[in-house]
């Protein structure tokens, strides 16, 4: 079955860090653009990260750059977030998606949280 499954979030401090990972299985790793996502209470969901199979082909959101950095392993189809510089308005479900524009296809994992305390 296809399976993306999140994992690190938790609770940390203002400033603090945290690294994320999704964890994927079921599909061809390789073949997806690998995104990061998160919703906050009564918020849409918001673009966080980007990375294709392409090393170094990265983009994130502005208000995120420099502090998170996405990265990704084929070997161990997983993709990470590396989150630096915790702030407030952090706070939020993270979530990972795989997405393959040529077939129009899509998964999302399950989500993890992430808790930033003041």
């Amino acid at each position: 079955q296809v399976q993306l499954v999140e994992s690190g979030g938790g609770l940390v401090q203002p400033g603090g860090s945290l690294r994320l990972s999704c964890a994927a299985s079921g599909f061809t790793f390789s073949s997806y653009t690998m995104n990061w996502y998160r919703q906050a209470p009564g918020k849409e969901r918001e673009f966080v990260a980007g990375i294709s199979s392409t090393p170094g082909s990265t983009n994130d959101a502005d208000t995120m750059k420099g502090r998170f950095t996405i990265s990704r392993d084929n070997a161990k189809k997983t993709v990470y977030l590396q989150m630096k510089s915790l702030k407030p308005e952090d706070p939020a479900v993270y979530y990972c998606r795989a997405r393959w524009g040529l077939i129009k296809r899509e998964y999302w994992g399950q989500g993890t949280q992430v808790t930033v305390s003041s």
